[in-house]
């Protein structure tokens, strides 16, 4: 399916990001991994990922939030495999704070490892899917890019803000053979979340079950986590040539929860 092409995963050593950088490579695409992590790990990971979907797979560990370090990322997949047909934005962070207390360089980093880093690298791709009139740029954005919660103002903006960006990209490549589009999950049991759960679970002296279900999934009426391997399908939908007409899209994947 997408044999002969090349895909650029953000925070993709680890949850969401490495589920999509393997649909991806198992369905044909090189792959260039990004992120955090033990190098022994994730050159373990990159062999792994090589060896059982057949595909070239490597890694560059360029820091998102520094621009140039996006551009550097951008410039050594197209010197590595001769372009980024598929840029998938996924690296994320969080913090949670009331806004009044909400640290200013916590607020800084999550705009600049989600948000910053969507525009410098769709701003450093998007030259060469230009010349060859065809590209897929999907944002993994979150349900909190069209809801808000408390006590997470830095993610929730900067959420927004990557819908906005996509639509805006959108409209300017609409007569091009490139698409862009943001994917909504709600809750995925990723490590991010697991951290998210023993925290509430002590805040509240609650058993973890009941954190997952009164509070982690309180707001999502299917009572069940959104699975990466769902979310990395859609992301896979996206890609292909069927999804040529959906662009500006942003697409909730989330149990219900933007239904109410």
């Amino acid at each position: 399916m997408l044999t002969n092409k090349t895909a650029l995963v953000t925070g993709s050593t680890s949850g969401i990001g490495l589920g999509v950088a393997r649909a991806l490579a198992r369905a044909g695409a090189n792959v260039m991994l990004n992120g955090l992590g033990d190098p022994a790990a994730i050159e373990a990971l990159r062999r792994d990922l090589a060896a059982t979907t057949g595909a070239d797979v490597r890694f560059h560990g360029a820091d998102v939030s520094r621009a140039a370090e996006v551009a550097a990322l951008v410039a050594a997949t197209e010197q590595a495999f001769g372009a980024v047909d598929l840029l998938v934005n996924n690296a994320g962070l969080q913090f949670v704070s009331p806004v009044e207390d909400f640290p200013a360089d916590r607020w800084d980093a999550i705009q600049h490892t989600v948000l910053h880093a969507s525009f410098h690298a769709i701003k450093a791709a998007l030259p060469g899917m230009r010349r060859r009139n065809w590209g897929r740029i999907i944002n993994l954005v979150s349900v909190h890019g069209l809801v808000a919660s408390p006590f997470k103002a830095a993610y929730v903006a900067a959420k927004h803000g990557q819908i906005g960006l996509t639509k805006t990209i959108a409209l300017e490549v609409a007569e091009t053979g490139i698409t862009c589009n943001a994917v909504c999950p709600g809750y995925v049991l990723t490590p991010l979340v697991e951290g998210q759960i023993a925290s509430q679970a002590e805040a509240h002296q609650l058993p973890r079950e009941r954190v997952i279900r009164e509070v982690i999934l309180a707001a999502q009426p299917s009572r069940r986590f959104v699975t990466v391997e769902e979310v990395a399908a859609l992301v896979l939908f996206l890609c292909g040539e069927d999804a040529r007409s959906i662009t500006g899209a942003a697409i909730p994947i989330d149990g219900g929860w933007t239904a109410r």
